[in-house]
């Protein structure tokens, strides 16, 4: 069995426990199955000019030495978003001759495609280049194929998948007694970056009219504030708007946030755009509704019923998806397509297919030990 590489510009730490989470999460599956996995990642999320560019340019050099040192026993790389880190896969194989994959998260088609003609280029380049383009979602696929001209036989549908073993279900009761919550409120759950993209100045809106209905309501929002401009805006609009019982919750380890899932009545996700939408996927796991606008991956996670579809950028919508989602009857979900859309995205059915996709990639043996 030769090596593979991971390149990820996004990877945790202890003192970023969450930053690109999902990436970890698949690269300790790959190694439980026997794979032998090097990752070459940034682990700081800090942001401004002059770090951003410091540890890129170290992230950078650190990997085209990896690449270099350990090109006779790499059977491929794998990166995760075409622009920036893709680079690394496509120096890599131009120089060393080493193959590659390319996952698409979206925001690298969607957002940073956008940004001007040449990233838009070298974009276009990297996935036609790979051996094998992974897209965590549907609509991906598409822009993949149709925008960037990708071959159709090179792009995998996959998402990151999910862990059924974390995210399970729980009573209700039960995880909000060891949380300490309150056992009749109607609970309501945001995860996500807190950022104006995430819909959250709609969510408040929504919110509020719903509390006139159920007035014993609330919403946690989970998630990292770092955009501190925009936490500043959303608290002055909750504050103007006099809204009460929303409350802010810094990001949690995965089995806190499997719990919170589990006490939550439903999770509520009113994205003006989404790659896949995994907590969505988590909270479906964990047995929890979810109510997110209809918007790229979560389009098609929650089609079939698997989940209630709102229009995006629609405080109305959104706070009539919500009413749906608290009421006593389990009308609009279908429990069989929940389970189907689970057992699809699993870690079990993961690896899988994710092994086949480097098999097939590989200038080397590619196999588990």
């Amino acid at each position: 069995m030769e090596k593979v590489v991971v390149f990820s510009n996004m990877y945790p730490s202890p003192q970023h426990p969450t930053f690109g989470l999902f990436v970890k999460n698949q690269v300790e599956l790959l190694q439980s199955a026997g794979l032998d996995v090097d990752v070459v990642a940034i682990q700081d999320p800090g942001k401004g000019k002059i770090q951003a560019m410091k540890k890129y340019m170290t992230w950078f050099f650190r990997s085209f030495l990896y690449m270099m040192n350990n090109r006779k026993r790499l059977s491929l790389t794998h990166s995760h978003y075409a622009f920036p880190t893709g680079v690394l896969s496509l120096i890599g194989k131009k120089i060393f001759g080493i193959p590659y994959v390319i996952t698409v998260h979206g925001g690298d088609i969607d957002k940073m495609a956008a940004k001007s003609k040449r990233i838009a280029d070298y974009t276009k380049r990297i996935l036609g280049q790979a051996e094998s383009v992974i897209v965590v979602g549907d609509k991906l696929r598409d822009d993949v194929i149709n925008r960037f001209e990708v071959p159709e036989a090179n792009v995998h549908v996959m998402s990151m998948g999910v862990n059924t073993t974390i995210f399970k279900y729980v009573p209700k009761v039960e995880a909000r007694e060891k949380l300490g919550l309150p056992i009749e409120e109607k609970m309501l759950i945001f995860v996500g970056n807190v950022i104006q993209a995430k819909g959250l100045l709609e969510l408040v809106e929504a919110f509020d009219s719903l509390k006139m209905t159920f007035p014993d309501s609330s919403l946690y929002m989970i998630g990292s504030q770092k955009d501190s401009n925009f936490v500043e805006t959303l608290r002055s609009f909750i504050r103007d708007k006099d809204v009460e019982d929303i409350k802010f919750k810094e990001p949690l380890g995965q089995a806190d946030l499997a719990l919170w899932m589990s006490a939550a009545d439903a999770l509520v996700l009113p994205s003006h755009h989404e790659g896949f939408g995994l907590v969505a996927l988590e909270a479906m796991s964990a047995g929890t509704k979810v109510v997110a606008t209809d918007v790229g991956g979560l389009s098609y996670l929650l089609k079939d019923q698997a989940g209630i579809l709102v229009e995006p950028k629609n405080p109305d919508s959104l706070a009539e998806g919500l009413w749906s989602a608290l009421g006593e009857s389990s009308d609009g979900i279908d429990e069989t397509v929940v389970q189907a859309k689970i057992a699809q995205h699993s870690f079990d059915t993961i690896v899988k297919n994710l092994l086949s996709i480097y098999r097939s990639a590989g200038k080397g043996q590619v196999d588990p030990k």
